[in-house]
């Protein structure tokens, strides 16, 4: 993965006064740096931490707007798809463009990003380095 300069300090005050979903955030990380090819991207913005390659492909959050039924604490990793995921996973999923889908998961627990996670952000990355 390609850190920008002032990386740490930026995802410390990211998720100031958050410690698990910076826990969690780290756990992804973790894993995506195994599962992904290092030419990835990241970009810590005010309300999204986003990866690319040529394009965005996933990101991760804090709620903003949480659902009656969504735990309280989480981070939410959002994936961007040709489809919409099929699986109860799959908190909100939405198509913005026609063919382009947003699936948000909800993750409370590191050992989430399961080897289908994975598989869900390798199809991210191959979607979106293969985009026009």
């Amino acid at each position: 993965m390609q850190i920008p300069e002032h990386y740490t300090s930026d995802i410390l005050s990211f998720f100031d006064g958050k410690p698990l979903e910076l826990s969690l955030y780290q756990a992804l990380t973790v894993q995506m740096t195994k599962a992904l090819p290092d030419d990835i991207c990241i970009k810590v913005q005010k309300t999204q931490i986003s990866f690319y390659n040529r394009r965005l492909f996933a990101s991760a959050s804090l709620p903003v707007r949480r659902k009656k039924d969504w735990p309280r604490d989480c981070l939410v990793v959002t994936i961007g798809l040709p489809r919409p995921l099929d699986s109860p996973r799959a908190a909100v999923t939405i198509e913005p463009y026609p063919g382009r889908w947003t699936n948000h998961i909800l993750v409370t627990r590191p050992d989430e990003f399961d080897g289908e996670v994975m598989d869900w952000l390798r199809e991210a990355y191959n979607f979106a380095q293969n985009k026009r």
